[in-house]
């Protein structure tokens, strides 16, 4: 049991914070009136996004040691709640309230949402970057929010 408590890294620095934004924001996606997305589209969307956020970071933020995580030996807690809830729950959010008229608007807010939770991974000192920076991110979370996500939702829906 310890040894399984261990590979939790329960006391990385800023665990609080990945763990506070993971809840809030998977509670926020559950409580949330579903207004452009269906609980199916909910499903796919969870399951793609946490996938393609834990394959990046295995293919590329390791394999080029851009940033670590917590104890970066660990796959811990916060590794855990940091790829699988953070984007996938933004990514829902943002999908239940795009519609054709607000998709710029609604990807400046979802980025500038995006980037202020990555300041707080580094700034409560659970995130460190190492070759990774703040204008990477916000190309990342633009590409995500302004071309990848609308073009999941059309493929989902056969559109």
């Amino acid at each position: 049991m310890k040894k399984f408590l261990d590979s939790l890294d329960l006391e990385a620095m800023g665990l609080w914070f990945p763990v506070t934004v993971s809840i809030l924001l998977a509670l926020t996606v559950i409580i949330t009136p579903k207004k452009n997305i269906s609980w199916r589209e909910t499903y796919i969307t969870f399951g793609v996004v946490a996938f393609v956020t834990w394959f990046s970071d295995s293919m590329i933020a390791r394999g080029f040691d851009l940033f670590d995580l917590g104890d970066p030996k660990k796959t811990g807690l916060g590794d855990l709640l940091s790829y699988t809830f953070i984007p996938s729950s933004l990514a829902i959010l943002y999908l239940n309230y795009l519609k054709k008229n607000n998709k710029w608007k609604l990807t400046i807010i979802f980025t500038f949402l995006s980037i202020i939770i990555t300041f707080g991974m580094v700034y409560s000192g659970f995130m460190e970057w190492k070759g990774w920076n703040w204008i990477i991110s916000i190309t990342v979370y633009l590409f995500a929010f302004g071309f990848a996500l609308p073009a999941h939702i059309k493929f989902i829906r056969n559109e």
